[in-house]
């Protein structure tokens, strides 16, 4: 009802189940009703004393007893203290909230895994839930290695390069509502190993980027074992991100992904990021896009595509975008995710509908 208020018309039968025309087949434009009271939101409902007469009625109060339908403001004229229909019918039960309309007793009205927006805060308040019980997001840590790396803030040397992985990691953790501490350590067994312990006595999930490869000082997996997290497993046949790490220790959880900036990020938004929402009892967003153009992959790894997606009536095509290795991330602002590609393919044909991991 979107009038300041309206009119109330009373009739014996108030089931709304049962609902009818009021005026039973005839033409009751004009018909006066003498206005008795004024049901105002937040009083006790009124009675009407007499069929013949109404109640005005603002919007959000209790229906007043004796009456089953409520006429809008600008289906009528008000002179005198009387109210006359401008319209020539209306139905029983017309602009009521019947109680238990928007859900019965005992229905569940947010399922577990469900993320708190406004509007579930709004639900939560409006039943009298003041404290409800929710999964707490974990502490995470995002661990950048590497002797190349410096911080945003300084001038890289020629061999050297700013720490970015870190901040692409953290900006996708936030998108979720996780916040997470970042740490830069140097390609040093000795230095990685006493801030790692320390780092992992501190976090719940910790999101290692570097040093996993087999590069002569890439100490990351034999640090981890020596700290007490147990490898999982190592290597992945794809392509981005063949070499990363899981493992864990009782509650405490560690993805060690490759240096590579795309490779960090595709590890990220199809395995990760899946983990956390299921372990916070979320599901995980499935999706099929449909190649747009021919394309081919020869080894026979899974491979992670580069792709931007459109709508195309109704069908969510993918076309390949062209990157110059997991290197490269430069092209990643053309990307909207990536095409799972099966191993068992080398040959990828239009209008073949793959996995899509979306990050945009």
């Amino acid at each position: 009802i979107d009038a300041k208020a309206v009119q109330v018309l009373v009739r014996e039968d108030t089931n709304q189940g049962n609902r009818e025309d009021t005026n039973q087949g005839q033409n009751i434009k004009g018909q006066t009703f003498l206005i008795e009271g004024i049901q105002a939101a937040g009083q006790p409902a009124g009675k009407l004393s007499s069929k013949q007469n109404c109640f005005e009625i603002m919007t959000g109060a209790l229906l007043p007893e004796g009456a089953n339908t409520v006429v809008r403001y600008e289906d009528v004229e008000i002179v005198n203290g009387k109210a006359s229909l401008k319209i020539s019918s209306v139905s029983e039960g017309d602009n009521i909230h019947f109680k238990g309309m928007d859900a019965k007793e005992n229905d569940a009205l947010i399922e577990p895994g469900t993320k708190l927006s406004a509007a579930e805060i709004a639900l939560l308040a409006s039943v009298g839930k003041a404290q409800v019980e929710v999964f707490s997001y974990p502490t995470i840590a995002i661990v950048s290695t590497g002797d190349e790396l410096v911080s945003i803030h300084k001038r890289p040397l020629p061999y050297q390069i700013r720490t970015s992985n870190a901040y692409a990691l953290q900006a996708a953790l936030a998108e979720m509502g996780c916040t997470s501490n970042r740490f830069l350590i140097a390609d040093n067994e000795a230095v990685l190993t006493a801030k790692l312990q320390k780092i992992i006595s501190q976090h719940d999930v910790i999101l290692l980027s570097g040093g996993v490869s087999k590069g002569k000082f890439d100490f990351v997996p034999t640090v981890l074992k020596s700290l007490g997290i147990k490898k999982l497993f190592h290597q992945v046949s794809q392509k981005p991100g063949k070499p990363i790490w899981f493992g864990r220790s009782n509650e405490i959880f560690v993805f060690a992904l490759p240096g590579n900036p795309v490779s960090t990020f595709m590890c990220f938004h199809r395995y990760i990021k899946p983990w956390l929402l299921t372990s916070m009892g979320s599901e995980r967003e499935t999706l099929q896009a449909i190649l747009a153009k021919d394309s081919s992959f020869k080894p026979a790894l899974t491979y992670f595509l580069q792709v931007k997606v459109v709508n195309e009536e109704g069908k969510l095509m993918a076309y390949p975008i062209a990157g110059g290795g997991s290197g490269d991330f430069i092209n990643l602002k053309e990307v909207d995710g990536f095409l799972e590609l099966p191993p068992e393919q080398n040959e990828f044909k239009a209008g073949e509908a793959f996995a899509f991991i979306r990050f945009r």
